[in-house]
């Protein structure tokens, strides 16, 4: 087999297989269905709030060391 024969098979192979592999991504993501108001309400209770937390007093602020 000759060099550029070679090559453009070698790309053919992976233009396919990434093909493939957007193809599969893309099928399995459709069936996430949203949560619902109570699946959000347990995991807000577990996880936390997005709530701003209060601010730092009579503390010092973690800063980094660089």
């Amino acid at each position: 087999m000759s060099r550029p024969v070679l090559i453009a098979l070698l790309l053919a192979v992976a233009a396919a297989s990434s093909a493939t592999t957007v193809l599969i991504v893309n099928s399995s993501d459709g069936g996430k269905p949203a949560l619902t108001d109570e699946q959000r309400a347990v995991r807000e209770k577990f996880f936390g709030s997005d709530k701003e937390l209060p601010p730092i007093k009579e503390g010092r602020e973690m800063r980094p060391r660089w």
